[in-house]
């Protein structure tokens, strides 16, 4: 059997010429150390460092790119291996999971999550063969075998990935003990904690008022009380930064809705959507406050803010109420940014020590609003290719969209925003090739010179990640 090799000039451009200077682009990032500042992996692999515990857990059970496409072909989750909130029925037999996964692989096809996985088995873990049917018993034991061994432990995959920094996300009552006991560890692996304070922020979020009531208990302060919340939160981000290396917040709301109250009119608001006599239009008035808020605190402590909008969750409630959030039950929905921002940005948008990082689900806001905006106010800068639109196409049309506005500079390179471990190298290689394409472009037309497309590929790779998210 002839054995399976990735293309060396995947997503290259097909014009000889310009495909030429890609690869001269690429051959000078390729190797940089990876900057991953916003995911979801899991921070207890690398304080414990215990090996994975077998490659379904690992690849396939919790990363909702897969099955939430094989969930839409008919493949039921609990054949997954996803768990169930009641604890019901799932499947507990990972190689069962893997022959269920390999039969129907190929739906993939076409997808980032077929280049990922592909990277993943043929670079990572070093298999010689196409995942199949036939041969989904052979990689298992591959796979199982080389995850028994110290190579493939969280921490020597870490360096081996050429890792510098990787932030995780917690919420604000996290007590962050694995970050603590990675920093006592004595690695030097740099894993960093984000803030994601959308569960204390957001009234409309099913714990709100419980966990209202543990940040009043976990901070001391008055939490009935406007000025005692805004203290504890205030008291929480401090937490962060100390314990977590915390440089940056993030916010998940479901529109970029922003407002700039009286403090009165503020401390009025809380108090209806606290005790739980606020209405829906009090919600969204008070996650828009929220973020006005939090650009505020970061005014003061220096934290980025992040702010990824217009994501409609939890659309399914067979999915949501089986399995939970964040389970591929998510889509991308229309949102507005100029006047949505306008509270926000009239308050703090010509802050030049200020960095609001926006994301959006809804490409048409690229040219349109997001990249004026951000080549505009000192404050803003525009977000990477988010989510289901964090693949080839998606990258192109974003560098098409926002460059000619907001310029390369107004852009954060790129980050992963992931739970699968060993998807990220894929994802930031492909984020790599596609920008080394779009720059191969400008130079075959004389839009800038070859010097200067090496300099913008290095600041795209990693300079602008390192310096938006003060890493």
């Amino acid at each position: 059997m002839t054995p399976y090799r990735l293309h060396p000039d995947r997503l290259f451009p097909t014009d000889p010429s310009v495909r030429a200077i890609a690869r001269e682009l690429y051959e000078g990032v390729r190797s940089l150390p990876i900057v991953s500042p916003h995911g979801h992996t899991d921070p207890s692999w690398f304080a414990s460092n215990e090996p994975f515990r077998d490659p379904a857990s690992l690849f396939i059970i919790p990363d909702h790119y897969i099955f939430r496409m094989l969930y839409s072909r008919g493949v039921r989750l609990e054949e997954l291996g996803v768990p169930r909130v009641d604890g019901g029925w799932t499947e507990s037999d990972p190689r069962k999971i893997w022959r269920r996964f390999a039969k129907n692989f190929h739906l993939l096809r076409g997808t980032p999550s077929w280049m990922w996985l592909g990277h993943a088995l043929h670079e990572i873990m070093g298999i010689p063969q196409k995942l199949s049917v036939e041969t989904a018993d052979v990689i298992y034991d591959q796979i199982d075998a080389k995850l028994k061994s110290d190579d493939y432990r969280p921490r020597a995959l870490f360096e081996r990935f050429n890792i510098e920094v990787l932030a995780t996300t917690e919420d604000p009552l996290d007590d962050l003990r694995h970050h603590r006991a990675i920093g006592a560890s004595g690695w030097h692996g740099r894993v960093l904690t984000a803030f994601r304070p959308d569960n204390v922020t957001d009234p409309e979020h099913p714990r709100f008022a419980s966990d209202l009531r543990e940040l009043g208990r976990i901070t001391g302060e008055d939490v009935g009380t406007w000025e005692g919340y805004l203290a504890a939160l205030r008291a929480r981000r401090r937490y962060f930064i100390e314990h977590g290396g915390c440089t940056s917040t993030d916010h998940g709301h479901p529109t970029a809705h922003t407002e700039n109250l009286a403090q009165e009119d503020a401390a009025a608001l809380f108090a209806r959507v606290s005790s739980g006599q606020g209405t829906a239009d009090d919600a969204e008035r008070f996650r828009g406050q929220m973020l006005t808020e939090m650009a505020r605190m970061s005014v003061a402590d220096g934290l980025v803010m992040q702010i990824h909008p217009g994501a409609l969750r939890s659309q399914n409630p067979a999915v949501t109420d089986t399995f939970g959030e964040a389970k591929g039950d998510d889509w991308p929905s229309r949102t507005e940014y100029v006047k949505s921002l306008k509270p926000l940005l009239n308050a703090f948008g010509n802050e030049r020590d200020l960095t609001i990082i926006l994301f959006t689900l809804d490409e048409s806001t690229y040219a349109r609003e997001i990249a004026p905006l951000a080549g505009h106010y000192p404050a803003l800068r525009i977000g990477p290719a988010w989510w289901f639109h964090d693949s080839p196409e998606g990258m192109r049309r974003f560098r098409e969209q926002v460059t000619e506005t907001g310029g390369f500079y107004n852009t954060v390179g790129f980050n992963d925003d992931t739970r699968a471990f060993l998807s990220i190298p894929s994802r930031h290689d492909m984020s790599r090739r596609v920008d080394c394409s779009f720059l191969a472009r400008l130079v075959a037309e004389h839009r800038i010179d070859m010097d200067e497309a090496q300099v913008v590929a290095t600041d795209l790779a990693y300079n602008l990640v390192r310096e938006a998210y003060r890493l």
